[in-house]
C-alpha cells in the first residue's frame, strides 16, 4: 500500500525505539549463545494509520512469542522485540530504521505499512544488509536480496476478480482511489482487464489524503452510469467514503468492490452500510478451513474473544513464521543465512499452504473473492493458489 505524503510465558522483551542513535553496527554482531535474537516491529501507530499498525504488530508479536513458549529457536535462545513508531511519514520510518539497526542491533524488521516508507526505508536496509519482512499488499515491482514479501499484488487481487465483476456484479466501472501510487497501480491493472473483458471504465479519480466531503466525486459515479464503483481509497478515508455513498443511496444502484477491505473496516461501518461490499483478500476471521479457525482461536485466547482478526494479522504472523523457520534452518543469527534460508519454503497460512520464493522473495498466496453479508465477511469463491510473475522479470 503506498502513500507519497509525507508473555503467562510470555519471553518477548519489549525496548523502545527513540534516542540517540550509537555507533554503526556490523550486518551480523556475535552474540552470546543465550542472547536475545532481537527483532524490530515497524509499523503505524500513529499518524492514520494505526488500527493496521496494531494489526500487524500483533501477528508479528503472536509468531515470535509462540516460538518463545515453544522453547525458542537456536539452543533456547529467545526473540526479543522492539517496538517503534513509524507515524505514517516516509522521514520517521528512515530515523527509526537507523536506530533499529546501528543502537538496537536487531537481526530483522518487520513492516512498515505503507510503500512510501518501505521505499524511503530500502537504502538504509540494503547499506546495512538487514532482512526486511514486509507483510502488506502493494502495487509490484521490488526486487532485493534484503526485502522479502508476504504480500497480495495485483496479479493476485485485480486480475482473477475482473472476469468475476463482469460476470456477476456488472460491465461499467468507475475507478475511485486515494491520490497515490498503490490505487493508481491497481486501478492500471483494473483497467487493462476490463478492456480484456471488453467491459468498461466509465470514470477515475483520485481524492486527497483526509478527504471529508466526496458529494461531487458521488455525483459524477452515479451520472456516469457506473454498475460497480471500485474503491482503493485507504485507511479512514474509505470509511468515510463508504458511509456517505450509502447516505446517498446510492448502494441499491452500485455495487462495491473495495481493494484491501477487511474485518477493521467491518468494525468502522454499520451493517446497513457495509451490506454487499465485495473484495479480494487473502483470509477472513471466520473462514470454513481448519487452519483458519485454529489461527483464530489461538488469537482470541491470546489478545481477548473481541480482538479483530483480518488478513493483516494473518499476513505478518505467517511472514514472520517464515523468518523463525529461516533462523532454525540457518542454525545461527547471522543475517546473510536467515535470507537464504527463508525462501524455498512451504508454511500453512490461515488459508492453506503458502510458497516463499526464491526467485523474487514473494510468497505465491491462497486468494478469495469475499462479500460482506449481514456485517460478516463471507466467501463468494475461492481462486486457490495464485503465482504471480516474477517480480525481479
Amino acid at each position: 500500500m503506498h502513500l507519497n505524503s509525507r508473555i503467562s510465558r510470555r519471553k518477548v522483551l519489549f525496548t523502545g525505539a527513540a534516542g540517540a542513535l550509537a555507533g554503526l553496527a556490523m550486518p551480523y554482531v556475535a552474540r552470546a549463545a543465550g542472547d536475545p535474537i532481537k527483532v524490530g516491529i515497524l509499523q503505524p501507530f500513529s499518524g492514520g494509520l494505526e488500527v493496521l499498525g496494531q494489526q500487524g504488530f500483533q501477528g508479528a508479536e503472536m509468531a515470535l512469542l509462540e516460538a518463545n513458549e515453544a522453547g525458542g529457536v537456536l539452543g533456547g535462545r529467545m526473540f526479543e522485540i522492539v517496538k517503534a513508531d513509524d507515524r505514517t511519514d516516509p522521514k520517521t520510518a528512515v530515523e527509526r530504521t537507523s536506530e533499529l539497526i546501528r543502537r538496537d542491533k536487531v537481526t530483522a524488521i518487520i513492516g512498515p505499512v505503507t510503500s512510501a516508507n518501505r521505499d524511503a526505508m530500502l537504502p538504509t536496509i540494503e547499506r546495512y544488509k538487514t532482512p526486511l519482512l514486509y507483510a502488506t499488499d502493494y502495487e509490484g515491482g521490488v526486487c532485493s536480496r534484503y526485502v522479502t514479501c508476504y504480500s497480495a499484488l495485483p496479479a493476485h487481487w485485480v486480475n482473477p476478480l475482473v472476469p468475476y465483476a463482469v460476470e456477476n456484479l456488472g460491465k461499467a466501472f468507475y475507478l475511485v482511489g486515494s491520490d497515490y501510487v498503490w490505487p493508481q497501480k491497481m486501478n492500471k491493472a483494473f483497467r487493462e482487464e476490463v478492456e480484456k473483458a471488453k467491459a468498461k471504465v466509465v470514470g477515475e479519480e483520485y481524492t486527497p489524503w483526509g478527504a471529508k466531503d466526496y458529494a461531487a466525486t458521488l455525483r459524477k459515479i452515479e451520472s456516469a452510469g457506473a454498475d460497480v464503483v471500485v474503491i482503493t481509497i485507504v485507511g479512514a478515508d474509505a470509511v468515510t467514503f463508504v458511509k456517505q455513498f450509502a447516505a446517498a443511496g446510492l448502494q441499491s444502484k452500485i455495487k462495491i468492490i473495495f481493494s484491501g477491505f477487511n474485518e477493521n473496516y467491518v468494525a468502522g461501518l454499520s451493517e446497513a452500510e457495509s451490506n454487499g461490499i465485495v473484495a479480494p483478500s487473502n483470509f477472513i476471521a471466520n473462514l470454513d478451513k481448519p487452519e483458519a479457525k485454529a489461527f483464530v482461536q489461538r488469537f482470541h485466547t491470546r489478545y481477548g474473544a473481541n480482538a479483530v482478526v483480518s488478513n493483516t494479522t494473518d499476513a505478518h504472523y505467517t511472514l514472520t513464521r517464515f523468518f523463525i523457520e529461516g533462523v532454525k534452518k540457518a542454525g545461527a543469527d547471522d543475517k546473510e543465512k536467515i535470507l537464504a534460508a527463508m525462501v524455498g519454503q512451504s508454511l500453512m497460512s490461515g488459508n492453506g499452504e503458502v510458497d516463499l520464493r526464491a526467485s523474487d522473495r514473494h510468497a505465491d498466496l491462497n486468494v478469495l473473492i469475499v462479500q460482506v453479508d449481514n456485517g460478516q465477511l463471507k466467501v463468494l469463491k475461492d481462486l486457490g493458489r495464485i503465482v504471480a510473475p516474477s517480480q525481479c522479470g
